[in-house]
């Protein structure tokens, strides 16, 4: 069955599956605590449908909610999109406003319309470089983090604008900032005060980052984070818009099986990065 079947019921029988293998999941004790998600292939998706960019983008937001819906329902705490990169801005004038577009309703239909910020107690954290935003969609933003500022039970940062270079700048001006305060010493700056500066501070580690569109980079994304030797890493050949409920579901099914039955034999050195289901042999 697929996620847009129109069989008799259909609807019903997915949720109850959804379900039925969130509670599974989360019965294994080892459901990943923060994803990142690399949403590539909107535009490619849109080229093989011959349709607007637009509608690719517009595709990608409903994967995105799909994929988000899930890994909640299966006690995800925290989830990290890549929205839009600052190197997004090079694109054309058409292409960005859509996408601004698309973000200032996004976000608006998530707290407002949606009952994902509802149903699952998500508070939205905005993260990158909001200078660089239109006042419109700024004014958004601020709106989303302040009505969902009391939610308690799982986190969504949307990266937007965002370069994880850019991220790993801010957190070293800051450290250095706080330094010249007296606030920090030198001899304490180390990799946690790197840490807590990040845009991602507070979070847990990053335990689990899935990238579409069969590109095996990470497009300066969390650079920082998944250097760690335990982050699992997930390239899928598919386009973000053909991305739902079932891949989702496999990946966390694969990822609290290796965290169950995982025998410490191996060296964590040999395998600090699994793609497409196979441990490669490389860092990141």
């Amino acid at each position: 069955m697929t996620e847009s079947s129109s069989f008799p019921g259909a609807s019903q029988v997915l949720t109850l599956c959804k379900n039925i293998f969130s509670r599974i999941i989360k019965a294994s004790d080892n459901v990943p605590q923060h994803v990142g998600l690399i949403m590539d292939g909107n535009r490619r998706w849109a080229k093989l449908k011959h349709v607007e960019i637009k509608e690719g983008h517009n595709a990608g937001f409903h994967s995105m909610s799909r994929a988000l819906e899930l890994c909640y329902e299966a006690g995800v705490s925290t989830a990290t999109v890549f929205a839009f990169s600052i190197e997004n801005f090079k694109r054309s004038s058409a292409e960005v406003d859509s996408l601004m577009n698309l973000a200032r309703s996004g976000i608006k239909q998530v707290v407002q319309n949606g009952e994902m910020a509802q149903k699952f107690g998500i508070k939205i954290n905005v993260i990158g470089d909001r200078k660089l935003l239109p006042d419109d969609v700024l004014r958004e933003v601020e709106a989303a983090e302040t009505i969902t500022k009391d939610n308690k039970r799982a986190v969504l940062n949307i990266c937007f604008p965002y370069t994880g270079r850019d991220e790993l700048l801010h957190s070293i001006k800051e450290v250095v900032q706080a330094t010249q305060l007296g606030d920090l010493a030198s001899s304490d700056i180390n990799e946690a005060a790197i840490d807590r500066h990040l845009y991602t501070g507070g979070s847990p580690p990053v335990d689990l980052l899935i990238r579409t569109s069969g590109v095996t980079r990470l497009s300066d994304f969390l650079i920082w984070q998944v250097s760690r030797r335990d982050v699992v890493i997930e390239f899928l050949d598919c386009l973000w818009p053909d991305f739902g409920s079932r891949q989702m579901a496999w990946i966390l099914l694969k990822f609290a099986f290796s965290k169950s039955y995982a025998t410490g034999e191996t060296d964590p050195e040999d395998y600090d990065v699994e793609a497409r289901g196979s441990p490669l042999k490389k860092h990141v």
